[in-house]
């Protein structure tokens, strides 16, 4: 599929690099440019597009009040170098939220999020398991089975219900395949099954017998989905 896409950016550095960035995407097609809300509102009442990228802070209307405005029908990549929007862009359903300085990695992350997210769409099935690599093998597990994913250095250690299983896939490579609905980042070191919580307290969540400890930069995340 070839995404149409925009990018709504003031700053010219930001809009030079977003550009660069998606040329080196195949699937992705650069329909436009924009440096203020307002222009881009009105090219969206006539055109189609399959992806924004969108910047907040944009002069008198800002990325956010664009959100809350328009009636948008595709995925929408925030990038700002703020923070504290992140709640709020989350409750508006972007689907990924990049923050200044993001390299091309972390970008590419955010397309294939929304690569992803169409695939599973358009099939209506989604995927209930992801193949991680461990040892010698390829093994197979079902999300339902983990508990929660622990950063060991290189190593990612997976705790599932049954057994603990070793891999040296990153956590973005968790991240790219797995919904944070399903499975959600809670801290530098940690991804836990929103399904297996039993109790978020004190910085802390509660699974079975474990405690796995909540970061700032992800707990407003972890709230949006649990609805907190």
């Amino acid at each position: 599929m070839k995404y149409n896409c925009i990018v709504i950016e003031d700053e010219p550095l930001a809009m030079e690099r977003m550009v660069s960035y998606i040329k080196q995407v195949p699937e992705l097609s650069l329909a436009e440019t924009f440096e203020n809300a307002a222009s881009a509102m009105e090219y969206l009442k006539s055109n189609t597009i399959q992806l924004i990228f969108l910047d907040i802070n944009l002069g008198e209307v800002s990325g956010i009040q664009l959100l809350e405005t328009v009636h948008i029908d595709c995925p929408v990549i925030i990038t700002t170098a703020y923070p504290d929007y992140a709640l709020r862009g989350y409750e508006l359903n972007v689907t990924d939220y990049l923050l200044k300085p993001f390299g091309y990695d972390r970008f590419l992350q955010a397309v294939n999020k929304v690569k992803h997210l169409a695939v599973i769409k358009e099939n209506n099935t989604p995927a209930n398991f992801i193949f991680v690599k461990t040892e010698n093998r390829v093994e197979k597990i079902f999300f339902d089975d983990i508990l929660f994913i622990e950063g060991m250095r290189d190593y990612r250690r997976i705790h599932t219900r049954h057994k603990k299983i070793m891999t040296l896939q990153t956590f973005t490579d968790f991240e790219k395949n797995i919904s944070p609905a399903i499975i959600c980042r809670v801290h530098k070191s940690y991804m836990v099954a929103i399904n297996k919580i039993e109790t978020v307290a004190k910085g802390r969540i509660y699974i079975q017998s474990k405690s796995v400890p909540v970061s700032e930069t992800y707990k407003h995340q972890l709230f949006q989905i649990l609805g907190k």
